[in-house]
Order: structure tokens, then sequence, then C-alpha cells
């Protein structure tokens, strides 16, 4: 019996085999148990920014026409911050708003608009085009004879058109000096392209956001320009948290022949994409409840000004920085002439391999005869697999050409490779 055990023994000992099947088995359960977050940060989602680059531009360059066109066509509300005018404000225990506006036309304003403001003690801020001191008293006069209450009651603001004009100004020039500023500081702590990219995303936000502004139709007031000055700087973060792990991601991509730019660059927007929907999240819950609670519910139409604005840039922000921004770095990087013989080598010594690890199970499975031999039914082209190891690993030692030898300690002669003599 131990005879015929014997010879049977070794034909059995690779029965255990199986075992690394049930591994695999096993790692695929634990890869379904993953969060969503966990694969988000392994860039196992799904989002490939490289090679979704041209549908996103569309998708970008499609929002920004839709903005403009919204600014040229229907152009903004301005307030009497901007347009010049006067502002009466008329308590709400007179009755609604729709009221208190019509008393102010009968007595010979044109008005401009109106809403309610105040918490506590609500008032009607009714704005006019602008008038002289004679008819604005004359104005006061009569919307208070009409409700019956004391004209001093009625509260006015007058507001010239050269304020708007001058804030304008101011806010174009802190524009100007923040985005220099940007533009210095990414060229310092990145490289040019990365801060060409950062600005254009930048722009579109602000596009959008005034695109946005502009269909709504509230009126462009002071707040307003705070918060498209405020927009800038949350913009601003997010992209640069995104540009330094694609920055340390594609450290001395050139030095490996494992990946492309633009694969390193959509695992860094994988793995900080988690990160920045958390931030999003939580910088517009408050925002949110400004514009849609206190503005909405409340009716404090102070706020809805700045609420929408900061609403709107931080959501686009968020979605410029990671879809504008960065495909459009990996777009200017794929274009120079050193990426691009990477990314060749990238993708040879791939193909490279892959054609060789198929002859080789080609020759272990032992094809039937009638069919094409493996030299035949493959063909790797010679150039192809120069080209895979054409660039040198990380942590090789540099390749002296003269001579193609280099002295080793004590005069002895080693190869140019680097390795040791046994």
């Amino acid at each position: 019996m131990s005879s015929d055990e014997n010879p049977t023994s070794p034909e059995r000992e690779p029965a255990p085999a199986p075992a690394p099947r049930l591994a695999s088995t096993t790692v695929v359960g634990a890869e379904k148990r993953q969060s969503w977050a966990a694969k988000l940060y392994l860039g196992q989602a799904g989002i490939k920014v490289d090679e979704w680059r041209r549908k996103l531009f569309v998708i970008a360059a499609a929002l920004v026409l839709v903005s403009i066109a919204s600014m040229a066509v229907r152009g903004f509300d301005f307030g009497i911050e901007f347009a010049g005018g006067n502002a009466f404000q008329v308590p709400a225990s007179v009755g609604t708003l729709a009221e208190a506006e019509a008393a102010v036309e009968s007595a010979g304003a044109t008005v401009v608009s109106g809403q309610e403001v105040g918490g506590g003690d609500p008032q009607y801020m009714i704005r006019t085009l602008e008038l002289d001191s004679a008819e604005t008293e004359t104005i006061r006069g009569d919307v208070a004879a009409q409700f019956g209450i004391a004209p001093a009651e009625i509260s006015d603001d007058r507001v010239s058109a050269a304020w708007g004009g001058q804030i304008t100004r101011q806010a174009l020039i802190a524009l100007s000096v923040f985005l220099a500023l940007v533009v210095v500081y990414l060229i310092v702590r990145f490289e040019p392209l990365i801060a060409l990219a950062c600005v254009v995303g930048v722009v579109i936000d602000l596009v959008v956001t005034a695109g946005v502004y502009s269909l709504v139709g509230f009126e462009v007031t002071p707040a307003t320009v705070i918060g498209f000055l405020t927009i800038l700087g949350f913009g601003l973060y997010d992209t640069v948290v995104a540009f330094d792990r694609v920055n340390e991601n594609t450290k001395n991509i050139t030095s490996s022949n494992t990946e492309t730019y633009g694969e390193a660059a959509n695992l860094a927007i994988n793995q900080v994409v988690i990160r920045s929907i958390n931030t999003s999240i939580v910088a517009l819950l408050p925002v949110g409840g400004l514009l849609f609670i206190g503005a909405g519910l409340l009716g404090a139409g102070t706020l809805k000004d700045l609420g929408l604005v900061l609403f709107v840039g931080m959501l686009v922000s968020f979605y410029t920085s990671l879809f504008i921004s960065a495909p459009l770095l990996v777009e200017l990087k794929t274009r120079q002439k050193k990426y691009r013989e990477h990314t060749r080598r990238v993708l040879a010594k791939r193909e490279a391999l892959a054609t060789r690890e198929a002859q080789k199970q080609s020759r272990q499975s032992g094809e039937d005869q009638s069919g094409p031999s493996p030299s035949e039914a493959i063909t790797v082209d010679p150039s192809l697999v120069e080209l895979a190891g054409a660039a040198p690993k990380v942590g090789a030692r540099p390749t002296h050409k003269k001579g193609g030898r280099r002295r080793g300690p004590g005069g002895s002669s080693t190869s140019g490779g680097g390795g040791k003599r046994g």
C-alpha cells in the first residue's frame, strides 16, 4: 500500500493549488466591502479626468458661453449704490409690500425694486430712480398721508452713481492685484503651467457665478462685490490642494516606466476629491442656511445677494478645481515633448510585456499543432521593446558612455550597469 501511495503523493502535491483562488476570491470580496471614500483614495472610483478632459472642456465652454450670453442679453440689475437713486424705508405695519410700492409710485416716483428688511422691526425698502431734495420731501409726505402715519416714520437715503463707480474701480484693482499675487505664488511654489491652469479655473469660476447671478436677477450691491472677492480665495484654496497632490504624484515621473503623467495626475485627483467634497460641504452648509433660510424663509433680503454669490461660487469652485484646472494641466503637460516621449515608453513597455506574457502562456498551454505557432500568432515590434527600456529606473546609477566601462575600487574594471561581480 505504501509503495502505491508514494508514487501518487507527488502527483497530489499540487492539490493545494486552488488556495490562491480562494485568496483571490477573498481579496475581491474585501474590495467589494471597501467604502466609497476608500475607493476614492485608492483611485478606484472611476474618475478619469485624463481620459475625460476633452468632454470636460466642452462642458466648461458651454457653461462659459451660457454665462456670457446671459450677461450680454439680460445684463445685471444694479442697485442704487451703482446706478444711483433713492431708498425709502416704510414701516411694514402699513400693509403689504405691493401696497407700499404702489403708494410710492402714486406719489410720483419710479420704483426700481422693493424688499422687506429687518427682523424684529420689519420695514419695506423701496428703491427709486434718483430724486432731488424737494421731490424726496414731497414723496415722503404723500406716502405718509396715504397710510395715515407721520412723515418722520418714513426714512430716505440718497446715493449717487459716482459712489458705485468708485466701488467698481476698487474691486477691479483688488481683483487684478489678487490674480497677480496668485500667479507669482504658484510659479514660485509649483511652475508656470500650474499657475496658468489655476488662473483659468478661477476666471471660469467668476464668469459662471456672474452668469448665474445675472440669470437669477438679484440686485448687484456692495455685498455682491464682497462675495465675488471671497470666492476667489476659496477657489484658490481648493485648486492649490489638488495641484499639490498632483505635483507630489508626478514628481520625477519621467524616471519611471510604470505610469504616464495623466495616470499619475488622475490618481492624485481621486485621492483629493473626498477632501474637496468634505471641505465644500462644510463651507456650503452655513452659506446655504444664509441663502435659503435667512433670505428665503425669514425674509432677510439684504442677505440674499451675498448668500447667492457665495453659494454658487463655492459650488463652482469645487467643480473647476478638479474637473477644469486639473484636466487643463494634464493637457498642457502631455503636449510637451518630454512627456509625450515618456508616454510612448510606458505604453511600449506595457505592450512588450503583454506580448511576452502571451507568448509564455501560449508555449505553456501546448497549443494544437494544427494551429499557428506562438511566433506566428504574436509579433513584437522591436522598436517598442527598445523604447520600453529607454527610460532610466528610479534609483539607477547613471550610465557612463565613455569607454562603456568604468573603473571600480582598486582600478578593477566593472560594467557600466553598476552591478558587482560575484
